[in-house]
């Protein structure tokens, strides 16, 4: 059986992957890496730190000690560090919002990027643009940030949370054609925000798991 190591850099995701893991790609071996102070680092200092970085990086390496086949890294966040430790670990790291961006490309011409915190936008929208490259395809990005989502949602304030992700999609729903999700923990919005702008979106956490499945030859 393979073993799949979950890096996070928060606990929001850890139940709900478990659950779509076991659901979806019972065939592996799933544990989990979770750091909460990581994501707290990153937003106080609007970008990802020389000191998270190398944390990151010792996760990765740590995983592969324990036997890992491949490592799974959960936060759109942090995907740049995900990238350069494909580069340098001993295992594969796969990131959860490659497949979402491959697909939207495929789908669409016109996609908005929702997020709640403005750290994920930048790594999203290269990675989105990455995946146009190596499709050939011609993209345009709109940006739509939940300007204080991230803090309520933290504060258990889902209401607020909801709502602002609502009207940052409606704000930018006239110019794109197809939505992503730029966290995962925003997946269970998915729904609600196809109903109210009638366009369609996309989150990572289970197609990040089903483009893993693929990806591992299941």
């Amino acid at each position: 059986m393979k073993k799949v190591v979950c890096v996070h850099t928060a606990m929001a995701l850890v139940g709900p992957l478990t659950d779509l893991f076991r659901e979806h790609f019972p065939e592996v071996q799933v544990e989990h890496i979770a750091e909460s102070s990581l994501i707290k680092e990153v937003i106080a200092h609007n970008a990802v730190t020389p000191a998270v970085r190398r944390r990151l990086l010792d996760y990765y390496n740590a995983a592969a000690d324990s036997g890992a086949d491949i490592i799974f890294n959960t936060c759109s966040s942090v995907g740049d560090i995900a990238d350069m430790g494909n580069g340098i670990c001993r295992i594969p790291v796969f990131r959860i919002d490659k497949p979402m961006a491959e697909k939207a490309v495929n789908e669409a011409k016109r996609i908005g990027v929702i997020s709640t915190l403005p750290t994920t936008l930048d790594p999203t929208c290269r990675l989105l643009q990455n995946c146009a490259r190596e499709a050939g395809k011609d993209i345009t990005l709109v940006e739509g940030l939940a300007d204080g989502a991230f803090a309520a949602g933290q504060s258990g304030d889902s209401e607020t949370h909801d709502r602002l992700i609502a009207e940052a999609a409606q704000r930018i729903a006239d110019k794109v054609d197809l939505f992503v999700l730029a966290q995962g923990s925003m997946a269970r919005m998915e729904q609600r925000l196809a109903q109210l702008t009638g366009k369609p979106v996309l989150s990572s956490p289970l197609l990040g798991i089903l483009g893993l499945k693929k990806h591992l030859g299941f």
